[in-house]
């Protein structure tokens, strides 16, 4: 795994320094949005608003292709210009793209950047699997993100979310020309966008008093594959539907919720969006389609808050 992240690092630096030398390429403000199925997204393309059901201009995503542990490392994906179906369902082999008749956060996120900035060109990475914890011990038949993580057998055998993580940004980032203009485009990293927890929340008290450690430790990391210390990171607060016979999805949710608080506060470029409080849902663990609508756009206004040096 070193030498994988190794290889991930120079990698961002070489595309770096390739967009540098280029005196009329564009510069494109480069956000990560990770997570779990609520980073996912479960809201309905028939849903969107006139103005999002077409490309948001001025946006180009990179989408990798979502896979579960104990598999072959992945990572496919291809830059394209940020439009519908990039919700749950979505999939992509590297040479093109499958969309779902699902929506996340991604289009409110862009489109709200796009208008506190309009003359700014702006790139998502985006990188997410449903059901996914921090923690070991949480991943279920879903996964986890923790770079430590060693089970599994055969080619398989120690790889996560974290490893297919680092794929896909190698990919992402090792493409000199993202919007294939026919110049090398520099790309600055500007953000985290973070919504995950759910799954930590419903195992063991024990696992979910180790929330808040797992998230500095993986933000911390997803900020040095970028070679930016203090990147600033946005957390989506997890939120209960109520759904369940016991009046509470997420047994230990309120535990996570304080470790993502507590996160927050220590960390200067950190900031807690909690308008997920009140959203509706389509189901007992994922927001309505409204609901994604206005968390993108909370997620896009609370990181211009934040202090960028």
């Amino acid at each position: 795994m070193f030498r994988f992240i190794c290889l991930a690092l120079a990698l961002v630096q070489f595309q770096f320094l390739l967009g540098a030398e280029s005196t009329s390429a564009k510069t494109y403000q480069v956000y990560f949005l990770g997570g779990q199925s609520n980073m996912d997204g479960y809201g309905y393309v028939k849903d969107l608003p006139e103005d999002l059901q077409q490309q948001v201009p001025g946006v180009m995503i990179f989408h990798a292709n979502p896979a579960p542990d104990g598999v072959p490392v992945d990572g496919r994906g291809i830059w394209a210009p940020l439009k519908p179906g990039h919700g749950a369902g979505f999939k992509s082999d590297g040479t093109a793209n499958t969309y779902s008749n699902r929506f996340g956060t991604e289009l409110t996120f862009a489109k709200t950047l796009k208008e506190l900035a309009p003359e700014e060109n702006f790139a998502l990475i985006k990188i997410s699997r449903g059901g996914t914890s921090l923690a070991i011990d949480a991943a279920g038949n879903f996964g986890c993100w923790d770079p430590d993580y060693e089970k599994g057998t055969g080619k398989g055998q120690g790889i996560n979310q974290y490893d297919h993580f680092l794929a896909g940004m190698k990919r992402a980032l090792q493409t000199r020309d993202i919007d294939q203009d026919g110049e090398a485009d520099t790309l600055v990293p500007a953000g985290i966008v973070w919504m995950q927890g759910e799954s930590d929340a419903v195992y063991t008290e024990e696992i979910a008093r180790q929330y808040e450690a797992n998230l500095k430790r993986l933000m911390d990391l997803i900020r040095a594959s970028v070679l930016t210390d203090d990147l600033p990171v946005v957390i989506g607060r997890i939120s209960d539907s109520g759904d369940n016979p016991e009046g509470k999805v997420w047994k230990y949710g309120e535990i996570v919720r304080s470790g993502q608080a507590a996160f927050v506060e220590k960390d200067k470029r950190a900031a807690l969006v909690t308008s997920t409080d009140d959203y509706g849902y389509s189901d007992r663990w994922h927001y309505n389609s409204e609901g994604y609508l206005d968390l993108g756009r909370k997620f896009a206004q609370a990181l211009w808050k934040l202090p960028q040096e």
